[in-house]
């Protein structure tokens, strides 16, 4: 359902559309098709933890997971993220508590600023997903596209090296 609406003597197109965003849906009204899903996250729908940085997929703040794959929000048109299944930091843990990666992070002195923090926990959660147990390599791989400005990242490899050493011997 689209309608136009004139804005400031302009018309821009607006819409109406649901999000599958932590496993629950969500009606995002009135909204501009070109909105960002981070935008959309953040502002229409509370969200906050998916960070704004860079606004250009370079930092990785913004990190979701959309049908099983680690993406910047940033870079995600939300009206194209329609019949997707959205994950972002917030939905990692059942009612909100931490979840492994999260409480290695805080007890390998993982999180400083925290700016980037949420970033991270949602790529290491999808490393780990895909990737039971990674070589250091493969961590930094998968890791190159968030930033830190805080921790030297010496301490996130470690939480993560912690997370899967863990895993490995629960299983």
């Amino acid at each position: 359902m689209s309608t136009n609406i004139p804005v400031s003597g302009a018309a821009q197109s607006h819409e109406m559309y649901s999000l599958r965003v932590n496993g629950l849906v969500h009606e995002v009204e009135d909204a501009w098709i070109g909105e960002s899903l981070l935008y959309v996250l953040r502002e229409r729908l509370g969200l906050p933890g998916a960070k704004g940085a860079c606004e250009q997929g370079e930092c990785g703040s913004c990190t979701v997971i959309v049908d099983s794959k680690a993406v910047c929000s940033c870079l995600v048109m939300a009206a194209d993220a329609v019949d997707t299944e959205i994950l972002t930091v917030e939905g990692l843990g059942p009612d909100g508590a931490l979840t492994d990666v999260q409480s290695a992070f805080l007890s390998e002195g993982g999180v400083q600023c925290g700016f980037c923090t949420p970033g991270f926990i949602v790529a290491v959660h999808h490393l780990l997903e895909n990737n039971p147990q990674p070589s250091d390599d493969e961590i930094r791989e998968s890791l190159s596209g968030n930033i830190c400005r805080c921790t030297g990242y010496g301490r996130i490899l470690e939480a993560v090296r912690t997370v899967a050493d863990q895993r490995r011997q629960n299983s």
